[in-house]
């Protein structure tokens, strides 16, 4: 069975406290994530059966609290492109990239939007803890070495995600799969969107937004490496497993390369807004 969602969320349901997955009126609330935060009654079409699968039924129920569109159990592995963005890479003052600059976060890294928080570990509580708005992708089915002309075959939908780093430990080695690893480091949210609700998704305004200040404001159209590319390149000889998120990088104005740099504190409010997606919106707590 195919699915027919076109904008999904997993939330816990104020009728009977049980998370669930539901399909959102876009035309009517375009953006749950803020919706949700304004305190505006969120009711959803109940999906019967999974992200993969799922049916959209008659049956209503209210959003209580919003999770990750996708559960810990679902996510194999999350892969992740750096310095994929053209604007990013002039910002930093580094030459394109001939192939895809690859890390690894692990799916413990998973993390959903508000009330889920960004909680910073002691060792990343020096100052140096980052953003990074990005658009992730899921793969909607198993496959491997897969050509270039059917890779959109294989996403499942989009959704916004925060690459959130400890730059003092990334700087500290060429490989990056602790610093920007560390769990609850890929929140994503506030929705799984269908590719049949963004016909173009190299053409979308990415945005984060700190403190209520827009600190990254670049367009998917900047991307080096397009996603059918990327999808491609990730599955030569290797198996991309159904429910992987695929991180496609992000544009210029990180903490890291503003002058002067900041950085996330306790407290803060960091938000990644995509078009056609929403906001995906989260506090930052330090353990």
């Amino acid at each position: 069975m195919s699915p027919n969602w076109t904008h999904l969320v997993r939330f816990i349901a104020e009728e009977d406290g049980q998370a669930h997955l539901g399909q959102v009126d876009a035309k009517k609330l375009p953006d749950v994530g803020l919706a949700l935060e304004k305190g505006t009654k969120v009711t959803v079409n109940l999906i019967k059966g999974t992200a993969f699968d799922g049916v959209v039924t008659d049956k209503t129920m209210t959003i209580s609290q919003l999770l990750a569109p996708l559960s810990l159990d679902e996510v194999p592995i999350i892969r992740c492109l750096g310095l994929n963005y053209r604007d990013h890479a002039r910002e930093a003052n580094m030459p394109i990239p001939d192939v895809p600059v690859l890390f690894i976060k692990p799916r413990t890294a998973l993390n959903g939007p508000a009330p889920a928080k960004i909680n910073i570990p002691a060792v990343a509580q020096d100052g140096s803890s980052d953003y990074e708005a990005e658009l992730s992708i899921v793969i909607s089915k198993t496959g491997r070495d897969i050509p270039r002309e059917r890779a959109m075959d294989y996403v499942l939908g989009y959704t916004c995600s925060n690459d959130v780093s400890a730059r003092t430990q990334q700087f500290k080695n060429s490989q990056w799969c602790f610093s920007k690893g560390l769990d609850g480091s890929c929140p994503i949210g506030p929705a799984l969107v269908a590719p049949s609700a963004i016909p173009h998704p190299h053409k979308l305004r990415i945005k984060a937004i700190l403190g209520g200040e827009t600190v990254q404001d670049s367009n998917t159209s900047e991307m080096i490496f397009d996603i059918a590319s990327t999808i491609s390149f990730l599955s030569q000889g290797t198996t991309l497993e159904r429910g992987t998120i695929i991180m496609t990088g992000t544009g210029p104005g990180i903490g890291a390369m503003r002058d002067p740099k900041i950085s996330l504190k306790e407290q803060d409010d960091i938000r990644v807004e995509i078009e056609g997606i929403g906001t995906l919106i989260n506090t930052v707590y330090f353990e």
